[in-house]
């Protein structure tokens, strides 16, 4: 029967067999038994329930160390299952297949005048990507994006269709998003929206020794500031360009709506490609770059800067390079010393760091797997390195050791990107991360969602034992 199943999945959607899948960064080729592209519920819950082997779940693959496949796996390609199922203005919220991406939830509700109450900084990704991360973006005053999701619904292993919300099924809630596909297929998202408000945006510079104290009397204490990010320039790492977007009526200077889908961005890559060529590029940048690009009042919709296309990044890979991010969560107190030791860390592996974005999120409400068990600073790294052995060798031991920084500083490093960290350092960052592989174990015994990111940290239990 479950042959049978199976088949009938296999014949009602998209499939492609012995397919090599990657991610943006072009560093993590892995060669699956097949890829499926449901447009159905029914056609998830067949396949998943038929198949016996390894699964693994994509959508837009911007993770970047293989979070979304594993080898041998059946993979299922996310981003065709992409509605708008429902939607209410006067509830603020809208409830979507988790394969659509941002870009297409906010051009369903700009007309009425709504946007995320929060989302990462691009909108390319998939809902059901950014769920399972637990992404976070520049909205002050908000944390992770669980604190804007209503209710999830799941396809357990065994093929059953669960709802889960903070009151209903918690733990498989608080489980789920940010448990990187671990747990289950995430099929539906019902996300909270707020007012597509005008916001006009405000720079300046200032020493990295100001910045804690200004941030918590210019930004976290004013009501009308909705988003904010800081940016630290190497290779000084000791001034900071603080940018914030405050609430306003004043007339608009951008009058898009959104950011054309079909924007070109030579500006922005001639930029990266400057600043990634030498110290002296990344000296220009501060200079002379961002206080022309920063420079005069711009007025704009906040669907407008949340609308923002990774486009503006590309090429991210190539044959011999990658651009690649890792990201850091420091508790406020901390933020200096570990910054000192990103600069020193930096130095001696002569990494070649390009830009560092510094974002603020509010304590996370109970992930078990929550990157801000506190009030946090989060940095954004964001450099080039090459595709050979070597090269990777060298990422790796520089990311190892930003990891134990971090973790002297009381903070935390993220999980979406390459992974280079030991089990103990994962174990450390995440320490309630054997109350998620119980739960994983309870709902997912024969161990069929994987990847590499679980092939790494987690050890299941065999039937015999």
């Amino acid at each position: 029967m479950r042959y049978l199943l199976f088949l009938l999945a296999l014949a009602a959607m998209p499939a492609w067999a012995d397919e090599i899948v990657n991610d943006v960064t072009g560093l993590n080729p892995i060669r699956v038994q097949q890829v499926l592209a449901p447009t159905r519920l029914e056609q998830i819950v067949a396949a998943v329930k038929a198949h016996d082997g390894p699964l693994s779940i994509g959508g837009g693959r911007y993770s970047m160390g293989g979070q979304t496949a594993t080898d041998g796996a059946l993979q299922l390609d996310m981003r065709d299952f992409d509605d708008v199922l429902e939607f209410s203005a006067e509830r603020r919220e809208i409830r979507v297949q988790s394969g659509i991406t941002w870009r297409e939830i906010l051009e369903y509700i700009d007309p009425y005048d709504l946007s995320p109450q929060i989302m990462q900084s691009y909108a390319n990704f998939s809902v059901g990507g950014s769920l399972s991360v637990n992404v976070h973006g520049r909205y002050v005053g908000e944390g992770p994006l669980v604190g804007a999701v209503r209710s999830i619904r799941m396809v357990l292993a065994d093929g059953s269709l669960v709802e889960a919300s903070p009151s209903h099924n918690p733990e498989l809630f608080y489980g789920a998003i940010g448990g990187y596909g671990g747990l289950g297929v995430i099929v539906e998202a019902t996300l909270g929206l707020v007012e597509n408000s005008r916001i006009a945006r405000e720079s300046q510079v200032m020493p990295l020794s100001e910045y804690r104290a200004w941030f918590q009397r210019e930004v976290q204490g004013q009501a009308d500031v909705l988003m904010h990010n800081g940016i630290l320039y190497p290779d000084s790492f000791d001034r900071v360009r603080a940018v914030s977007y405050r609430r306003t009526h004043a007339p608009l200077t951008l009058s898009e709506r959104l950011v054309p889908a079909d924007r070109k961005y030579p500006l922005q890559r001639a930029g990266i490609k400057l600043t990634s060529a030498s110290r002296t590029g990344r000296m220009l940048r501060e200079a002379a770059l961002d206080p022309l690009l920063y420079r005069g009042q711009q007025v704009q919709w906040r669907n407008h800067e949340a609308s923002l296309d990774v486009r503006e990044l590309q090429p991210i890979s190539g044959p011999d390079f990658s651009y690649v991010l890792q990201e850091y969560f420091m508790p406020p107190a901390q933020l200096e010393r570990f910054v000192a030791e990103l600069a020193r860390l930096t130095r001696q592996h002569q990494a070649n760091l390009i830009n560092i974005s510094i974002r603020h999120a509010k304590a996370d409400p109970g992930t078990l797997l929550a990157w801000a068990p506190e009030e946090v600073f989060a940095l954004v790294l964001y450099y080039r390195q090459g595709a050979s052995a070597e090269e990777r060798q060298r990422a790796a031991a520089w990311t190892r050791d930003l990891i134990d920084a971090a973790l002297a500083s009381g903070g935390r490093y993220y999980l979406p990107y390459q992974i280079h960290a030991s089990r103990e350092q994962f174990l450390a960052a995440y320490p309630r991360a054997p109350e998620f592989f119980a739960l994983k174990q309870r709902l997912d015994p024969s161990y069929k969602f994987r990847n590499r990111l679980w092939d790494a940290y987690y050890q299941p239990i065999s039937s015999n034992e």
